[in-house]
């Protein structure tokens, strides 16, 4: 990896891939909001959580954020020319030297507006690859973070960076080292891509060996699940006793962590906390983590973590659902929802929260910062594994539709098929729902 052009006095810190970065590194985020894309997503709040990506780098001064409205995206600027010119004069003003934007930006547009603003720029995919570089801790994470790095790389080596004064490459994105991606080709990454996929495929194998020996012990597997920065790593640490790195910040933790945990109950489990979701995931990271991610599919109880005091709790939601849907995760697995941070809901809001919890037997509501509400789900999830199953086969017909919506949301199904005459399903439940079935 080369040094930067001599001359250059700039305070510099060790990268995460041993590379060197200017500090800090003067950032302005930006959030296209176009017309003809739908998301559930208010715009404003979009650029809350970009502008949050971003914070969550090291050596990072957010200088601005702007949500930028847009008919359409233009093909060669994504934004209109007048606009461009606007920004240019903008960030030349506070000295910028990183434009975020948050969305996908094409390697040709991602070419023309750097060299329209003399600066680097950094797409959602980009910015969230470059913090889970930084987060990666254990040997395989690194991999997978390196693997979905070069995924990204290939797609982008149309660009040229002549007119940038420092050289990139690596996927130290952020701050600029060295020749690699200058002077790689696909047939180099290639290479690379095929030699982390064997070491990848080594680990991958260790992580099938430990599942295998988890499976003989008797010990259920709970997995918390959620939006990155919902709060599962704290309640891990509450429930657990454990010191895993819990930081009001998006992605704080990366590496899945696993403890075995006795229940007041006295029942022993396993419980898994893993990487947090977020919207528009990039789908190289979704493949690279795939391995990671199975965790999830090995879990006897999955525990959706929400932060009920976000404005957007219900997308958030929503958001996780699709990932664990694009994992394979299926019905047969029990969840329960955890309502977190009632701590940072005003008192009567709470109140109703708790209430509407109260009604439910998955759904809990609780603050994994002070323990309220935690003996409850403790509780229910030790119940959850006491109590006996039975197998059942109903058949349902097409107007039962209520019935068969049940059945799915608490997670009964094992199987079902489509007949002439309605549903043929199979369920596995325990007596309190089948009753609760019964009484529909």
């Amino acid at each position: 990896m080369t040094d930067p052009e001599e001359g250059e006095e700039e305070p510099r810190h060790e990268g995460h891939d041993g590379s060197t970065r200017s500090q800090p590194m003067r950032a302005f985020v930006l959030h296209p909001d176009i017309r003809t894309d739908r998301s559930r997503r208010l715009p404003e709040h979009r650029l809350a959580e970009a502008v949050a990506l971003a914070a969550a780098l090291p050596e990072m001064e957010i200088l601005g954020s702007e949500v930028v409205r847009l008919p359409r995206a233009q093909p060669g600027l994504l934004f209109g020319s007048g606009k461009v010119d606007e920004l240019k004069q903008k960030f030349a003003a506070l000295d910028v030297g990183l434009v975020l934007v948050d969305g996908p930006v094409s390697p040709v547009q991602q070419r023309n507006l750097e060299k329209e603003w003399g600066v680097k720029l950094l797409d959602r995919t980009g910015l969230i690859l470059e913090i889970f570089a930084d987060r990666a801790r254990t040997r395989e994470g690194v991999l997978q973070v390196e693997l979905a790095a070069l995924s990204y790389q290939r797609t982008r080596l149309v660009r040229a960076w002549t007119h940038l004064e420092r050289q990139r490459g690596g996927f130290g994105f952020v701050g600029g080292p060295g020749e690699t991606q200058i002077e790689a080709d696909r047939r180099a990454i290639d290479e690379q891509v095929i030699r982390i996929k064997r070491q990848l495929e080594k680990v991958v194998k260790t992580r099938e060996l430990h599942r295998a020996s988890r499976r003989k012990v008797p010990f259920p597997i709970v997995a918390l699940v959620g939006y990155t920065n919902a709060g599962k790593s704290t309640l891990f640490n509450r429930a657990t006793g454990a010191e895993v790195l819990a930081k009001d910040m998006l992605f704080a933790t990366l590496d899945p962590t696993m403890r075995g945990v006795t229940l007041p109950s006295g029942r022993k489990i396993i419980l898994s906390d893993t990487v947090g979701f977020i919207s528009d995931l990039p789908t190289q990271l979704v493949a690279a983590f795939r391995a990671t991610l199975e965790e999830v599919l090995e879990a006897d109880l999955i525990l959706h973590v929400r932060d009920i005091s976000h404005p957007e709790t219900a997308e958030q939601a929503a958001d996780v659902a699709d990932i664990l849907q694009s994992l394979g995760v299926k019905g047969a697995v029990p969840q329960f929802e955890v309502w977190n941070k009632l701590d940072l809901v005003e008192a009567s809001a709470r109140e109703a929260l708790v209430a509407q919890a109260a009604r439910s037997d998955t759904i809990f509501a609780l603050s994994a910062l002070t323990g309220e509400g935690l003996p409850q789900l403790l509780d229910a999830v030790s119940a959850t594994f006491d109590e006996e199953r039975t197998e059942r086969v109903l058949t349902l017909g097409f107007a039962e539709g209520r019935r068969r919506a049940w059945l799915h949301d608490k997670g009964v199904v094992t199987a079902e098929e489509q007949t002439e005459d309605g549903y043929r399903i199979s369920v596995r439940w325990t007596a309190r729902q089948e009753k609760r079935y019964r009484d529909l």
